[in-house]
């Protein structure tokens, strides 16, 4: 029977490598989803800053002649 390789463990009639700790990279994906999300949701909410879009000017009525006045 051959010898057991440090790092690995014998799992029926093959060598499996052992788990280690888990990296922090495992959190990235669902990091950056999230950051996205909240980015979404703040622009949603309270918007950007873009006052000038949302704010039109008043519209004025023209001025016209008066019908009995010709």
């Amino acid at each position: 029977m051959p010898k057991v390789p440090d790092g690995y463990v014998r799992v029926r009639s093959h060598f499996r490598r052992k788990p280690g700790p888990k990296s922090a990279k495992g959190l990235s994906v669902w990091a950056v989803a999230g950051l996205c999300a909240v980015v979404w949701l703040w622009g949603q909410v309270f918007g950007f800053g873009d006052d000038s879009a949302t704010q039109q000017p008043a519209p004025k009525p023209a001025v016209s002649a008066s019908v009995g006045g010709q």
